[in-house]
């Protein structure tokens, strides 16, 4: 059963609930849900006063961003962020840091979440509607999740998903037999650093870091220690976007409009994505089903609501266009 809501660390209006998820090799599995609600009178004649928003953060993440949830209960939407199993403030002593075998295995995370929003077993497709905002890897698992449970969300926002390999489609396919190899004979090995940490230095460079209530040890400068489990479970990912999906309902994609490749540092990182090769994205993309819009935000980072102010100005623009256009229609 899951505990009761509780003050959160950014203070209010946010609070968060622990959703227990049993035991793994490691010991006590959680996911963390925290939640931002408008006071119902005050979203009485908002247009998305029926909308409930449930984000999920990237790799190596977890959610800090006030604004984002402002954003939302601006427009009279409920805001739930998902820090998932073994991430911010999921994360316990002796686990390994964002570790799982499967991507599915976050099933248990977002169906804990949903039943706690109203939207478990006893949801009724007439009652609030349901958005769902995945950033980095996080997109890359709600796309998956969506397209495994048609009918669920109205809209799907994803923000930078991580949707194929930075190498690239025939690279993945080329290095999956090997990675798939080492998963099963040494899953939690260690993987060589790649992350320099300019990722980090460009959020610092705009000046969004360090935010409130910001932890280096939930969130490393240079991110956590990878492992060939979790990687041969993205790859599979990757595999199925790139074989196609339906998520089920219009989708929303915000990238940056360049990337720049992170291998020293550069004053371009504070206006490109140093992550992911945005333009395989955008074709990645196109691959989520039938009703796919792409925006490409110029001047914004991998994060596209933590860039600098024009471009974060907008993404937000952008978001609210389509987010009202889709879903400012119908209420109950």
């Amino acid at each position: 059963m899951a505990e009761e809501w509780i003050p959160d660390i950014l203070g209010g209006p946010f609070e968060q609930l622990t959703l227990p998820l049993g035991e793994d090799d490691e010991g006590p599995v959680v996911a963390t849900l925290v939640r931002s609600i408008r006071n119902p009178l005050l979203s009485l004649f908002s247009p998305l006063r029926d909308v409930d928003v449930l984000a999920v953060h990237g790799w190596s993440d977890y959610f800090f961003q006030t604004e984002l949830a402002e954003f939302w209960n601006g427009l009279g939407a409920r805001f739930y962020a998902l820090d998932l199993r073994k991430y911010g403030r999921s994360m316990r002593a002796g686990q390994t840091p964002g570790y799982v075998a499967r991507l599915d295995e976050y099933d248990e995370d977002i169906e804990a979440a949903l039943d706690a929003m109203g939207h478990g077993a006893g949801w009724s497709r007439g009652a609030r509607r349901l958005v769902l905002l995945g950033h980095s890897t996080g997109g890359l698992t709600l796309s998956l999740w969506a397209a495994r449970h048609a009918g669920r969300a109205a809209a799907v926002v994803l923000n930078s998903p991580w949707l194929e390999l930075q190498l690239g489609s025939v690279a993945r396919q080329a290095i999956a037999p090997l990675v798939d190899l080492r998963a099963r004979i040494d899953p939690l090995g260690q993987h060589p650093a790649v992350d320099l940490g300019f990722y980090t230095r460009a959020q610092t460079e705009v000046g969004v870091l360090p935010a409130p209530a910001y932890r280096t040890d939930w969130r490393p400068p240079r991110g956590f220690p990878t492992h060939p489990g979790w990687l041969a479970a993205v790859l599979e990912g990757h595999r199925r976007i790139a074989a196609g999906v339906d998520v089920g309902a219009p989708t929303l994609v915000l990238l940056s409009a360049r990337s720049t490749p992170p291998l020293s540092w550069s004053e371009d990182m504070t206006s490109s994505d140093s992550v992911l090769v945005v333009d395989d994205i955008a074709k990645s993309a196109t691959k989520l089903g039938r009703l796919v819009t792409i925006a490409r935000i110029e001047g914004a980072i991998h994060d596209v609501f933590l860039s600098r102010p024009g471009p974060r100005a907008e993404a937000y623009a952008v978001l609210r266009r389509w987010v009202t256009g889709c879903l400012a229609s119908r209420h109950p």
